[in-house]
């Protein structure tokens, strides 16, 4: 039996030290397929049509005000509409909204307070009450937590405009306002998801769509269906662009990066926000989410020590080590990310190992204080309110 266990430990190590090299050669290509993104320009736009920026709110968090207020302040040279919604009358962000209203009154900018439901989805709901309420042909959706410069809209119509287009979108970086549970929530889009994005682009592996912004007309939302056709899925976001795609237009994933504002403040409220994010990924593409596995060189370069099977095995956790520094240096440098992570690199591949690993058991899921279930369309049951 011993010698059964000892033969197991050094085959659990083997395996955990390939796929640590091979996480390895991952973090290389990733770093310059990331050089490459940043030496890309910009599109610039053809002409500036009227723009309705849709953003549903759900309650208040910190930077709110300020978030919001950089989409009222854009530099565009054509009409923008900013239509805030809400499904709440007694929702916080209501009082925010006010104070952008009084604060830019030469803006055209719209309160909708709207409860009536459509769907599971309650961010979804929420746009179908407010798209009634858009004036102009161009939509864009954002979510509420994402901070933009002033030439967003600009860098986002040129997106759009591209030939053959039938939605334009765009990654998004990590951004802690405060507090070490915010910056490893930063992390983990800085040095996880950007770079798994960066190279399932590359190789044709990945189509993405991302709520941190949706460019769309409203003939092409009609053609596939319009919101209602994502009100019961979990990603909508995704939803909606394989619509697109499957209409035959293209998702246009611009060069334009914006910042999702991290605001977790315990470790409870991080894993949980996390494990939501790996559970959608796995229900809308399993096997690509599988194949994530060698993405974290550092702990299955720690597995395969702890196991035991090789005597070269700090070798491998030391080259785990330098292929990680040098992908979050090219990231930091490609992106302008300001808040150097070295140090925390490894607690936060750990942790991303973690939820990796649990989002492998069970499918419920926690979002804006409401739980879920994920079925296997990927549709939600709604379970009631978190107590």
């Amino acid at each position: 039996m011993d010698e059964f266990f000892g033969q197991s430990a050094d085959w659990a190590s083997a395996i955990s030290y390939a796929a640590a090299i091979v996480g390895c050669l991952y973090a290389l290509c990733a770093a310059w397929v990331a050089h490459r993104f940043a030496r890309g320009a910009t599109v610039p736009a053809k002409s500036y049509p009227a723009v309705t920026v849709l953003k549903p709110l759900h309650g208040t968090e910190p930077g709110l005000y300020a978030n919001l207020a950089r989409f009222c302040a854009q530099d565009y040279p054509g009409p923008v509409q900013v239509v805030f919604g809400v499904v709440d009358p007694a929702d916080p962000a209501i009082a925010i909204v006010r104070r952008l209203i009084a604060a830019f009154p030469g803006r055209d900018l719209q309160l909708v307070i709207n409860s009536r439901r459509h769907g599971v989805n309650r961010k979804v709901s929420n746009l179908i009450n407010m798209v009634g309420e858009a004036r102009h042909e161009v939509l864009i959706v954002s979510d509420s937590d994402i901070i933009v410069e002033a030439d967003y809209l600009k860098s986002m119509i040129g997106s759009l405009d591209r030939p053959g287009v039938g939605l334009a979108t765009c990654l998004y970086s990590g951004a802690a306002l405060q507090g070490v549970w915010a910056r490893l929530g930063a992390a983990a889009i800085n040095y996880h998801f950007l770079p798994n994005v960066l190279v399932g682009l590359k190789l044709g592996l990945a189509e993405p769509c991302f709520g941190s912004t949706i460019a769309i007309r409203k003939t092409t939302l009609a053609a596939v269906g319009g919101f209602e056709s994502i009100a019961e899925q979990l990603a909508d976001d995704y939803a909606i662009g394989a619509r697109v795609r499957g209409a035959g237009l293209k998702v246009e994933i611009s060069r334009t990066v914006v910042a999702h504002n991290c605001t977790q403040k315990s470790a409870f409220d991080l894993f949980r926000h996390e494990l939501r994010c790996a559970r959608t990924i796995r229900s809308v593409d399993p096997f690509g989410f599988v194949g994530l596995a060698v993405t974290h060189a550092v702990p299955l370069s720690l597995l395969g020590m702890l196991f035991g099977g090789l005597t070269w095995d700090a070798l491998i956790v030391v080259a785990a080590l330098v292929c990680r520094f040098a992908l979050q240096a090219e990231l930091d440098r490609a992106f302008r990310l300001s808040d150097r992570f070295y140090w925390m690199g490894p607690l936060r591949d750990i942790m991303s190992f973690v939820v990796f690993v649990m989002s492998f058991f069970g499918r419920d899921i926690e979002w804006r204080g409401h739980r879920y279930g994920v079925l296997a369309d990927s549709t939600l049951a709604y379970y009631g309110e978190v107590e």
